[in-house]
């Protein structure tokens, strides 16, 4: 009996490890976040996940997960956006015109932004698609183009401040549906002066949805027969994947409650996770990226693809020009500088290849949010920015040279 425990210990053991081996792409960055949070949380004496810290974290950097959304669909189909950065200050720069000089209702002006940008993303794709220029060279064009058009626009000079209607879109706060008495009622148990009900049971239900999603496609696998990962791998990466949501929740809820930006992140990447990973058009867009001559001859349209990959890349870096103007409550010459670095590189590190092919939305969020606990925790920690960016660098290339090690292994 207590040799059929050991043999059946010694195969869990052993499946674990040729899983973790097999998907260590996929895992090895949350295991990545998970330290690097650990870290600056011991350095920083515990400033890192306060309440009022994890919610800056949230606002600084959700224009950057806007982007790395549509990044990462550019890139899976084998292209490159350079010019991101600039097209959200070209935005910005837009609606701080229309709405400050013009005194442009705000609700129209968000609306004509987002058109425009989405006309900006298909008119480098329609480059890219149909004429079959590189994508590094539309988009480095794109980017010098917008940056003057943004300079032009603004005419050199800081424009603002917006109306409070539009700094909502990043500043604001989901207000708490339950009665006030209730928060009022846990504010002694959570050792807080208030406690936001919504945001706690918010975090609650996610933590419920992802373990049932995640049980329910587990039971969809085994009666298929497919090969899962070990039951005790399974139990512990769920458990601390909800942990953590009901974590950050809590804290949330002891502070200024859900941000409105946290609400549409979560919201786009459900959107485009369900995309790229459950229907015909995601299938075909890394099929696209894999090998555009094969697609081409199976019947896919390849150029269509190409050319609406860019257009939805237009139209984040809209919205995420939008919330960037917003958080700053105005427009400046120099909004988005450098931005497309921080997009590209949290795509690469989310597990993106460069070829093209791979890569999933998830990987984004998680290394654009890596990025940004970098970011936060260095600065928490006062090193300054020169050091800063030779750190990122190192992480970026760090990340690549694993991709690349990774393929001459399956290779």
């Amino acid at each position: 009996m207590a040799m059929a425990e050991t043999t059946d210990m010694e195969t869990e053991t052993k499946g674990i490890g040729e899983y973790l081996k097999a998907h260590l792409r996929e895992y090895g960055l949350l295991f990545a976040l998970i330290a690097i949070m650990a870290f600056f949380q011991i350095v920083t004496g515990g400033t890192l996940l306060r309440a009022v810290n994890i919610t800056n974290l949230l606002l600084q950097n959700s224009y950057i997960i806007i982007m790395a959304l549509g990044m990462l669909v550019v890139i899976v189909s084998g292209n490159i956006d350079l010019s991101v950065g600039s097209v959200m200050g070209f935005i910005g720069a837009l609606a701080a015109v229309m709405i400050v000089n013009y005194e442009i209702n705000t609700y129209l002006t968000i609306l004509v932004c987002l058109v425009c940008g989405t006309l900006i993303g298909a008119a480098q794709g329609y480059w890219v698609a149909y004429w079959k220029i590189p994508s590094f060279i539309v988009t480095l064009a794109g980017m010098l183009v917008f940056r003057g058009l943004s300079l032009w626009l603004l005419e050199g000079q800081s424009v603002g401040p917006f109306p409070k209607e539009f700094q909502v879109l990043a500043n604001g706060f989901v207000p708490d549906l339950f009665p006030a008495s209730i928060g009022e009622s846990l504010a002694p148990i959570f050792d807080a002066r208030k406690v936001n009900v919504l945001a706690l049971c918010t975090g609650l239900v996610a933590a419920f949805v992802i373990v049932w999603m995640g049980m329910r496609k587990r039971a969809r696998n085994r009666a298929y027969g497919i090969v899962d990962e070990p039951r005790s791998f399974f139990i512990a990466r769920n458990a601390i994947v909800g942990l953590a949501l009901i974590f950050i929740m809590f804290k949330l809820s002891t502070f200024r409650g859900l941000p409105n930006v946290l609400i549409t992140m979560g919201v786009l990447t459900i959107i485009y996770a369900f995309i790229t990973e459950k229907t015909t058009l995601g299938r075909r867009i890394y099929a696209l990226g894999g090998n555009e001559k094969a697609a081409k001859l199976s019947g896919i349209k390849t150029e269509r693809l190409t050319f609406l990959s860019f257009a939805n890349m237009g139209l984040l870096a809209a919205a995420a020009g939008l919330v960037f103007a917003a958080r700053l409550n105005t427009a400046t010459p120099k909004a988005g500088f450098a931005l497309e670095l921080d997009v590209i590189a949290a795509v690469f590190i989310g597990g993106a290849s460069m070829s093209g092919g791979v890569g999933k939305i998830v990987g984004a969020v998680v290394g654009a949010f890596l990025m940004g606990v970098l970011n936060n925790g260095m600065s928490i920690m006062g090193i300054g920015i020169d050091y800063q960016q030779m750190i990122k660098g190192l992480v970026l290339l760090a990340a690549v040279i694993f991709d690349v090690y990774n393929k001459s292994k399956q290779g």
